[in-house]
């Protein structure tokens, strides 16, 4: 009798933790999903595209203090030394932000979206890194093929259009920069919850993204707040707030290839709004995305 009791807490921490790993993994779907509305919000904005990161973050920000009470989330007593990881990954986010809204103009939505997540390489590198570890057989097959279904959706992009190469390459400098705010809020996971630690970042990027605005001599002040206001909600209250509670749960690798939803369904938005024509390469793209998906989630036998 006394043997048996173990045995059943174990399976049923292990449910628990089933059941939190496939909450996390469908908080990552749903993030990227909402994500990828982004560009075309950004594009219906009526403000610049630096001016919309602006209205993104501070629209967000009451939001997510509300969130933070309802939620009982506060903001703990930390040392100087997280309020500097903090700062530094708002600051990061709103380069990434800045250079992928101007770049979002210069080309299309699947590749704005495509390049703009090249941290679904970068980021498991740092994964890996951390761990001080190479990754498995699975991890490696899901990898490869998530890499080659990025490429083959990136279609005729291959050819690099001079109308397209400067958006191109901001968009590729804000998927590095993406990479360190990931990175930023990686870390902060690590103490504090999820609300807190995006409401701080989303805090901490919108002012430079104002000052970066002001610069640049963008019109700042809108009139129609309609795409601004979905911009706010559906990418950085439902969207980053969902990869922020999936990052205290899943492995770098995991989201990093969660990034390449994003692409799939920019595509589809691109298609549909713009007539941004999708090819046979694009699907066949789309679906190694989706099995990498599956693989990532599958462990490495002994």
């Amino acid at each position: 009798m006394h043997e048996s009791s173990p045995t059943r807490l174990t399976l049923r921490d292990d449910s628990g933790n089933r059941r939190g790993t496939a909450l996390a993994f469908a908080a990552m779907i749903g993030a990227n999903v909402a994500l990828a509305f982004g560009a075309w919000l950004v594009r219906l904005a009526d403000v610049g595209p630096v001016a919309a990161g602006f209205w993104r973050l501070a629209l967000a920000a009451p939001l997510l203090l509300a969130l933070c009470l309802m939620a009982r989330q506060p903001i703990p007593a930390m040392p100087r030394r997280m309020w500097m990881v903090l700062a530094v990954g708002g600051l990061f986010f709103a380069a990434d932000l800045a250079a992928w809204h101007v770049g979002i103009l210069h080309t299309t939505l699947a590749n704005a979206t495509l390049f703009g997540n090249i941290t679904s390489l970068t980021f498991p590198i740092y994964g890996f890194i951390v761990a001080r570890a190479l990754p498995g057989r699975m991890q490696t097959m899901a990898l490869l093929l998530a890499a080659a279904g990025a490429v083959l959706l990136m279609g005729q992009s291959y050819q690099l259009s001079p109308q397209n190469l400067l958006g191109d390459l901001l968009c590729i400098a804000a998927g590095v920069l993406y990479t360190f705010y990931l990175v930023a809020v990686s870390t902060a996971r690590g103490r504090l919850q999820p609300l807190p630690t995006l409401m701080l970042a989303t805090l901490f990027g919108a002012l430079p993204l104002l000052a970066f605005a002001s610069l640049m001599g963008e019109t700042i002040w809108p009139t129609a707040w309609t795409p601004l206001l979905l911009l706010a909600i559906g990418s950085q209250v439902i969207g980053q707030g969902l990869l922020v509670y999936a990052m205290g749960h899943l492995p770098p690798l995991v989201i990093g290839v969660g990034l390449l939803i994003q692409p799939v369904v920019a595509a589809s938005v691109g298609w549909m709004a713009y007539g941004e024509k999708l090819g046979v390469i694009d699907a066949i793209g789309a679906v190694a995305i989706a099995i990498a998906l599956v693989l990532v989630r599958r462990p490495d036998r002994r």
